[in-house]
């Protein structure tokens, strides 16, 4: 009796019906045959081997296209139903792995199907596509008779996007392969000791869609078939290329693909002679030192990728997450010895404004989904609804996670390959930069890695189980903050040299509103300043990231450092409470306070409001501070390169130059400050002026201009000053602390007068009748024009010649008792 005989007869002992079939052919792979096969590297010696040339038509050579091409499709077809019969017995396995008398166990099931339906997933498409596209370029037509013509267009048949989008999931093979032993051994086994496995294993089936026969394998039989494709599909692809004219469209990418499966080949071949645990110099091993989840963008789409660094080289994977009961997975993208490999991080660029109109979509929903299931949690709606809530919150922070990332890390290999990845975070970049940087100046040699079994290895080696999802671990958190948490960034100390630095500040929590701000760049200093107020729309924040960056001309960006603050509510309030913060060597100065309170949906990206046009007290108001920032900018900037400039202030810069930076005060003071620093300086110091002339009200208000006249003929010189000086007082705190701060300044240019030929007089010309200005006409109107323009050079000059004037505030107090001041390490 043969083996398929015993097989019927044991399944209808179990009083299972076995249907009889006519025709049935034999396949079978010998044990030996299929363990040689596995253990010698996989023959590509047969694809290498040289082109002869066919002298034929091109006519003709894509008429051999065409056959080679349904060739493939008629193949792909037999591989398809070879993995359906595969397939066939899993699920029967798995259910019988729950019970007391398994057949197998849940793991031995997976190791015997591990690959396999993802495997059938990318042939199924392929075959789907490749049959559409035939199908499209061959037009059925009528003809009598029963046979039908068919008009072809084969130049216009355009495949080698799907043999490439094909090639690019050939590492699911490199993961059958590598597991290929351990599965062939349970099915030997489980032939030999269990006869109902033996049944199955024995009796497998594949059926034949155009005559309804049926051929039967063995469990080995078939599972020899991905190990034979693979090696087909190489050599089917030389044949394709090899009847591709090279003018035609698919060349290129059948190029690629060739080369790719012949690479695959390759590594798969090397790594089979290669030792499991390779040795690195010095007695080292290779270890994962970091891992984590970031935005790969080297082919132009953005891809979330599970990055791994090792102490020789950096692994990127594309993370599958399993199902029930499953074990989660890795495929293989790209790997880079760190050896001579060099950094390069990519200033921040601004997003498209179709993007920002995304983003904000994105974040609405994500806000919407999160009110949602608050609701869900504290009233009595099914667990599954609440499941389904968050699941779907985790789809929008995964779209928004993929999407909103600026930073640029860009990676170079000296064999010439490139990678790039995307970060939202800052300081996240610098984590990552730092420890490869640490590893690269290391000098490790680099062993060729078995990519099979590190790929394989990172499911155990990781360190970060999932994706950064906030709402993954946020539902029943009473500890983070909700409401406006508003920062203050004054100054910064222990730098080694001047620079030109920034502070960036980042929170966590959702990312309903934006996490990230930062300061404009201060002047080059050894102790810089800003003063400026970052503020914040948190939920479910709980730290606070702060670096400090130092910028140069024409070179990358370096972070001086960076340190986290806790956020807890217990020590913070409503009132502002200033701190410092240890970054390195460097020390920041700053002010905190926290407003709770119920957010409201996220609006529209927030512009800034405007600062040209609007009274000195809103703009400081805005800005929380004493005197606006364009004003501390420009006046900053012209005493670093503008001092020594023939006629500054008298000559105006270009018109152009200065309406670019009003637009850019007007918009961003990060961007605006940037292109100040890159601005002809007379353009700096036209911009200062426009701000005063466009004030609505003067600095000096209109109702001290009499005043101020009357002042002028009193002929004691100290009594004269000290009058006017008491006139200020009744000023508003920004209008006399802003006028206070220019006159100094104006003070420091006219002390280089000799060299930029501005004296006090020049500057009081110039300044004058923008800073005080004249009551309207008809209301106290008791000087001409010409009279006015006397008095209103006359009070600046006046004020330019004190020596004793009071020094300018330049920011708010925002501490007022000395026990709130707290100092983090």
């Amino acid at each position: 009796m043969d083996i398929y005989q015993e097989a019927v007869d044991y399944l209808e002992a179990q009083h299972v019906p076995v249907e009889e079939e006519a025709d049935v052919l034999d396949e079978d792979v010998f044990q030996e045959e299929a363990v040689s096969c596995f253990l010698s590297p996989l023959n590509t010696e047969s694809v290498d081997f040289p082109d002869t040339p066919t002298p034929c038509s091109p006519e003709e050579m894509l008429e051999r296209r065409l056959v080679v091409l349904k060739g493939i499709l008629e193949s792909e077809e037999v591989y398809l139903r070879e993995l359906d019969a595969l397939l066939m017995p899993m699920k029967a396995l798995r259910a019988s792995a729950g019970t007391s008398q398994p057949v197998l166990s849940s793991q031995q099931v997976q190791t015997i199907f591990y690959q396999v339906p993802e495997l059938r997933d990318v042939h199924q498409s392929f075959y789907s596509s490749l049959k559409a596209r035939l199908s499209a370029n061959c037009q059925s037509e009528f003809s009598f008779g029963e046979e039908t013509a068919m008009r072809c267009r084969p130049f216009e048949l355009e495949v080698g996007d799907l043999f490439l989008k094909m090639v690019n999931h050939i590492s699911l093979y490199g993961g059958f392969i590598e597991n290929y032993e351990k599965a062939a051994e349970i099915v030997r086994k489980g032939t030999h000791s269990d006869p109902r496995f033996r049944t199955i294993a024995e009796s497998m089936m594949s059926n034949h869609s155009a005559d309804k026969a049926r051929t039967k394998y063995t469990f080995e039989a078939l599972l020899y078939k991905p190990l034979d494709r693979i090696t087909k599909t190489t050599l089917v692809l030389h044949d394709l290329l090899k009847t591709t004219p090279e003018e035609h469209r698919d060349y290129a990418a059948l190029q690629e693909t060739l080369r790719l499966s012949r690479s695959f080949l390759s590594g798969v071949n090397e790594s089979l002679q290669s030792k499991r645990e390779v040795m690195l110099s010095h007695g080292m091993r290779r270890q994962l030192m970091r891992d984590g989840f970031v935005v790969d963008a080297s082919e132009g789409d953005r891809s979330l990728r599970h990055l791994f660094l090792y102490t020789d080289l950096l692994l990127c994977t594309r993370f599958k997450h399993a199902g029930r009961g499953k074990q989660d997975q890795y495929r293989f993208c790209w790997y880079l010895p760190l050896a001579g490999l060099r950094l390069h991080c990519v200033a921040e660029q601004e997003r498209p404004a179709d993007t920002n109109v995304r983003l904000h979509t994105i974040r609405t929903k994500m806000y919407l989904l999160w009110q949602q299931l608050q609701r869900h949690l504290k009233g009595s709606k099914s667990l599954s609804m609440v499941a389904r809530s968050r699941k779907k919150l985790e789809q929008m922070e995964l779209m928004m996670l993929t999407h909103s990332p600026l930073y640029r890390l860009e990676l170079h290999s000296p064999s010439g390959k490139s990678h790039t990845f995307l970060f939202s975070s800052l300081y996240e970049l610098q984590e990552w930069r730092e420890a490869i940087h640490k590893l690269t100046t290391d000098n490790m040699e680099t062993v060729p890695p078995d990519l099979l079994t590190l790929t394989s290895a990172c499911v155990k080696l990781r360190m970060t189980q999932q994706p950064p999802l906030h709402s993954s671990n946020a539902a029943g958190d009473n500890m983070s903050l909700c409401g406006t948490l508003s920062v203050a960034i004054h100054s910064a100390s222990g730098l080694q040299e001047p620079a030109c630095v920034y502070a960036c500040v980042e929170v966590d929590g959702f990312d309903f509103y934006g996490r990230l701000a930062q300061t404009h760049s201060s002047i080059r200093s050894l102790n810089p300043h800003w003063d400026q107020e970052l503020s914040f729309q948190v939920d479910g924040a709980q730290n606070m990231k702060v670096l400090c960056v130092s910028q140069s001309d024409g070179q990358e960006e370096t972070v001086l450092g960076r340190n986290t603050v806790k956020l807890e509510s217990k020590t913070l309030s409503k009132r502002w409470r200033r701190r410092t913060l240890q970054l390195g060597q460097v020390e920041v100065t700053f002010s905190l306070k926290f407003c709770p309170h119920p957010l409201e949906p996220p609006a529209s990206t927030a512009q800034q409001l405007p600062v040209f046009g609007v009274s000195v007290e809103t703009v400081a108001q805005q800005e929380g501070v004493l005197v606006p920032h364009v004003v501390r900018c420009c006046v900053e900037e012209v005493e670093r390169r503008g001092m020594d400039e023939v006629g500054i202030y008298r000559l105006s810069g270009s018109t152009t130059d200065i309406n670019m930076l009003k637009a850019a005060f007007n918009s961003s003071l990060r961007e605006a400050v940037t292109k100040l620093r890159k601005t002809e300086v007379n353009a700096v110091s036209g911009v200062l002026k426009l701000f005063f002339r466009e004030l609505p009200e003067p600095l000096i208000p209109t109702v001290l201009f009499q005043s101020l006249a009357r002042a002028l003929d009193i002929q004691d010189t100290n009594s004269r000053l000290d009058s006017m000086l008491s006139l200020l007082q009744s000023c508003p705190d920004v209008n006399h602390h802003t006028f206070f701060y220019l006159l100094h300044h104006l003070q420091r240019v006219a002390q280089r007068k000799d060299v930029n030929k501005m004296s006090l007089l020049n500057l009081a010309t110039v300044f004058g009748p923008s800073l005080l200005r004249p009551p309207v006409a008809g209301l106290d109107h008791t000087l001409d024009i010409s009279q006015e323009v006397v008095v209103q050079v006359q009070v600046i000059s006046c004020y330019l010649q004190c020596n004793n004037l009071p020094e300018a505030q330049t920011s708010l107090p925002y501490t007022e008792e000395p026990e709130d001041e707290t100092t983090h390490k």
